[in-house]
């Protein structure tokens, strides 16, 4: 879940053509809305009958890595649609405010086609690793993460030096402008510790969030090079500091 990243990232420039991040975003929003987390959605039910709508919806559609590795063949798509399944409404705007900030660009650098397969494969990858390391687990997983982690990673190693601003909460979410080559492994830092703490936490998939993290960065190495990394936006270009 990204909006327990800790921090808000926001680009300082503005993509041109990004048309795949927007339309996951879209597709995200669009399912999200029509599902029964969303409240919207009358013929859930409400109260006890909801709650077991959502249950029964996040199992039906997400991952449940005890159900991958010992039931039909369907289960080995609940990592793809797992990608497009949220569970509340933070969930939801705070992993697509990421894949905003970091995908557009990412996009732009890898194109259309290639950013698709991109997402879908590294995000199918994360949470197959993270269903790997907890086969017995009855909990269903659902989330992009995995795949904007990806865009994370690659996004990194492309545009290390692109400024971002971050709210810390230990400065009072003071806004605090450094390049991506700070933030972002930072930020793996702490997914690597929190893994380490998972059991005593939240149902975050961090390691999913690593693997992801971790998928990206290294595609882009081996399908860029180091010659290809470009620096940061031209300051003629701003997009502003938008907050979540």
């Amino acid at each position: 879940m990204i909006s327990n990243w800790g921090s808000a990232l926001v680009r300082t420039f503005r993509g041109t053509s990004a048309p795949m991040t927007y339309t996951l975003i879209g597709l995200c929003c669009l399912i999200f809305v029509l599902g029964p987390a969303s409240g919207f959605v009358p013929s859930y039910g409400t109260g006890d009958a909801l709650l077991a709508a959502q249950r029964a919806y996040f199992r039906r559609w997400g991952v449940v890595p005890a159900d991958l590795f010992g039931s039909p063949a369907r289960e080995a798509l609940t990592p793809v649609t797992a990608l497009f399944i949220h569970g509340s409404w933070i969930h939801l705007l705070g992993n697509m405010l990421f894949l905003y900030v970091f995908g557009t660009m990412t996009e732009e650098r890898l194109g259309r086609v290639e950013f698709t397969l991109f997402y879908v494969v590294c995000g199918y990858l994360a949470l197959l690793g993270y269903a790997v390391a907890n086969a017995d687990s009855e909990q269903s997983l659902v989330g992009a993460s995995g795949a904007i982690s990806a865009v994370l990673g690659a996004f990194l190693y492309l545009f290390p030096r692109a400024r971002v601003t971050s709210l810390l909460p230990f400065l009072f979410f003071l806004p605090l402008r450094f390049p991506a080559w700070v933030v972002l492994p930072f930020w793996a830092a702490l997914q690597w510790l929190a893994a380490g703490q998972a059991a005593q936490g939240p149902g975050v998939a961090y390691l999913a969030h690593l693997v992801g993290f971790t998928l990206g960065f290294g595609y882009a190495w081996v399908r860029f090079g180091r010659t290809t990394r470009v620096g940061p936006a031209p300051v003629t270009v701003p997009e502003g500091e938008n907050q979540p």
